[in-house]
């Protein structure tokens, strides 16, 4: 694929200021855009090269809104990319990201061997899913469905599509439209040490190649849920993210034009701020029943969901970027924050005029982070 460049505005060096240390194991996801007549695809390759590594084709499961009434959002799978090092082990997958939307042309053609799958049904696409190939052609990946079915494939135009004997639609595959192939999220695998190292042999290349912060863009940390589930862990998690909201969003600068943000629902504020259920099990039931999602400016869902599957907290109010200098030093915040919710104590509710700083008192004693990183008043 051809690479053409651009001058992106005022492109981070990744040679900043020494980064604070980050005690904890965590995982990054870091959405960016490659420059015009460019894709994630080609970011794969050169990370592939210079670690005499190899390329994956995946499937990406995501959502997107529905024109079709009555219906709220279609399902959809589109193509992604797991890099590989020279050892097998996993650098880092890049995806999609459907809430990137502002700075990619909506009416461009689509480009040649992208498409998506899409399928108004959950289990169906799930389905597809398992038993698709995401190194097939559109023309020919839906085969498998069509064969469980005991159908052909449909062409219909530009698209392939699978209909049940019924008459009804199973999956349809179509082109990629509007530059979708642009939009890039770095997702890394958990991160146990040397933390900046590892996100500039990610983001280094990407800034080479013209990549860029998109409008909307986040970065999302994933760290272990394990020692947050207890019943005051999860109680001043909710008291963090809920009192202190405010001071939260300016210490992280925190992008108002991300789309996928939010406070946590009432009903779970209610829940610690009331008699807490006496043992985990039971928080963990009744905070199921609260309303709970994924879009918020932490992702609780994990930590409470039964059977236990990715085993995180997501913290998913940070700015986007593509520094790593940056990046830790957000991190080496919120790593602080979390620390102070696994402390008994409860969080308080703020004061007047209170900062972050108010909440941490000399660092924790498991974390070397100390009082580096990002301001806190």
């Amino acid at each position: 694929m051809t690479i053409v460049t651009i001058d992106p505005p005022a492109p981070a060096t990744g040679a900043g200021p020494a980064s604070p240390c980050l005690a904890q194991r965590i995982g990054f996801e870091i959405e960016l855009l490659a420059p015009r007549g460019a894709s994630r695809a080609d970011l794969a390759e050169d990370l592939a090269l210079r670690h005499g590594g190899t390329v994956d084709l995946i499937f990406h499961v995501d959502s997107e809104p529905s024109l079709v009434p009555g219906m709220t959002h279609f399902l959809h799978l589109t193509q992604g990319f797991v890099v590989r090092d020279a050892a097998g082990a996993m650098l880092c997958k890049l995806v999609d990201d459907i809430t990137l939307r502002q700075d990619v042309d909506n009416h461009a053609a689509p480009q040649p061997g992208w498409y998506r799958i899409v399928s108004d049904e959950p289990r169906l696409l799930r389905l597809v899913h398992r038993f698709a190939d995401p190194t097939a052609s559109l023309e020919s990946v839906l085969e498998p469905l069509a064969q469980i079915f005991g159908v052909p494939v449909v062409r219909v135009d530009d698209a392939a599509k699978v209909v049940d004997s019924a008459g009804a639609t199973i999956a349809v595959a179509v082109p990629l439209p509007g530059e979708r192939e642009r939009p890039c999220e770095v997702i890394t695998p958990p991160i146990e040490a040397d933390h900046r190292a590892r996100l500039e042999a990610l983001l280094g290349p990407a800034r080479e190649l013209g990549f860029t912060v998109p409008e909307e863009a986040a970065v999302h940390l994933h760290l272990d849920a394990s020692p947050l589930r207890t019943v005051p862990a999860f109680a001043n998690l909710v008291r963090l993210f809920s009192q202190w909201r405010e001071p939260i969003w300016e210490a992280l600068g925190t992008n108002a034009g991300c789309r996928r943000l939010g406070a946590l629902p009432q009903a779970v504020i209610d829940l610690v701020s009331g008699i807490a259920p006496p043992g985990w099990d039971a928080l963990a039931e009744a905070a199921v029943t609260t309303g709970l999602t994924k879009y918020a400016d932490i992702n609780l869902t994990r930590l409470v969901a039964q059977p236990v599957e990715q085993d995180t907290v997501e913290i998913r109010c940070l700015p986007g970027s593509i520094d790593p200098d940056d990046i830790v030093a957000r991190a080496a915040l919120v790593e602080r924050l979390v620390a102070r919710c696994r402390d008994p104590r409860p969080v308080p509710a703020p004061r007047p005029g209170a900062t972050l700083a108010d909440l941490l008192v000399g660092p924790p004693p498991d974390s070397p982070a100390g009082s580096q990183g990002l301001a806190t008043g």
